[in-house]
């Protein structure tokens, strides 16, 4: 049977150790043997001579050594004071850093950032690359990605339904963009029409080319771009059926009903039957970028992975100039 005596001499600690001096006596024994002078220490300190005193004191009990000699002409440091001081000195520089390091913590960005992406934005690069950044910058925000149709991915900026979204402009009034990309755009055609035959064609050729439409209510500024709309010479644009979103627009354009121009990465990341790619010799590139609304960008979370969007572009940037002058070289 264990007895009452038995149990508390193998009980745990209720409380601190009352020989373990405090990280603040340990500062301020370092002030106080740099200054060795009281007075000069505890205005350093911002604390009253008498507190210092006391405080010193008191972390000689704790020690169990006499740090100081104390005389009515001078303070100096006695042998044991002077053994300890470097690792009081370590002490005291590792509770600075544990100090700074709560306070980048506190800091620290936090919540749920929603991230809208049309087509296949998600897959990209550049995506990839932002959201990594993001992740590093501001491990404890929460990053939820949302597919978007061609019919919605403007509302869904709009309605705040996602903060961010990676597309591909032009955009309508009221959106900003980070640019992150710029690749040729392609013609994307029925596998039956008589033009996929050839490497390359230009815009003309497909002046007689229904192409598919979009819903009344995705801007018109995004899909005249996207239609080639008007065309060079003049020749209106003749539209065909329409389509909200990525899939059901392959779809219409392998039964034959019409075509589009996609961005050239469409071709490896959207092969279907019935469809082929041509590259278009006239056509203007588009480009890819990370859009926000211009009135949510002093927002946190938007600020922050905008400045990420801004820093891999930069980075992409002078990655090409490498590129470009290792070419001329």
């Amino acid at each position: 049977m264990v007895t009452g005596e038995t149990a508390a001499e193998g009980a745990a600690p209720t409380g601190p150790d009352p020989r373990t001096p405090s990280a603040h006596q340990l500062r301020l024994f370092v002030v106080l043997a740099e200054e060795l002078h009281f007075s000069r220490a505890a205005a350093r300190l911002f604390i009253t001579q008498s507190a210092l005193s006391q405080q010193i004191r008191d972390l000689e009990r704790r020690l169990g050594v006499r740090l100081f000699d104390r005389s009515s002409r001078a303070v100096t440091l006695t042998p044991q004071g002077r053994m300890l001081l470097a690792d009081a000195r370590g002490v005291v520089a590792a509770m600075d850093r544990l100090s700074r390091s709560a306070s980048t913590q506190a800091r620290r960005l936090s919540g749920r950032l929603v991230v809208g992406t049309i087509g296949a934005e998600a897959a990209m690069p550049y995506t990839h690359a932002v959201l990594r950044l993001l992740h590093e910058r501001h491990p404890l925000v929460q990053v939820d990605v949302r597919s978007l149709h061609f019919a919605d991915h403007f509302d869904a900026l709009f309605r705040h339904d996602v903060d961010v979204a990676f597309l591909r402009p032009p955009v309508p009034p009221g959106v900003e963009v980070q640019h992150l990309a710029t690749e040729p755009r392609l013609a994307c055609l029925s596998a039956s029409d008589p033009l996929v035959d050839r490497d390359r064609i230009a815009l003309a050729e497909l002046a007689r080319h229904p192409v598919i439409d979009v819903p009344p209510q995705v801007p018109r500024l995004w899909w005249d771009f996207w239609a080639a709309d008007p065309r060079p010479d003049g020749t209106p644009v003749r539209y065909g059926p329409v389509a909200s979103d990525l899939e059901g627009l392959l779809h219409l354009v392998a039964q034959g009903k019409g075509m589009c121009f996609l961005p050239a990465a469409a071709r490896a990341l959207f092969p279907r039957p019935g469809i082929r790619y041509v590259e278009v010799t006239d056509l203007p590139p588009s480009t890819a970028g990370l859009a926000w609304l211009r009135e949510n960008r002093t927002e946190p979370l938007v600020e922050a992975v905008v400045a990420a969007a801004g820093h891999v572009a930069s980075a992409r940037d002078r990655e090409a100039v490498r590129g470009g002058n290792r070419t001329e070289d």
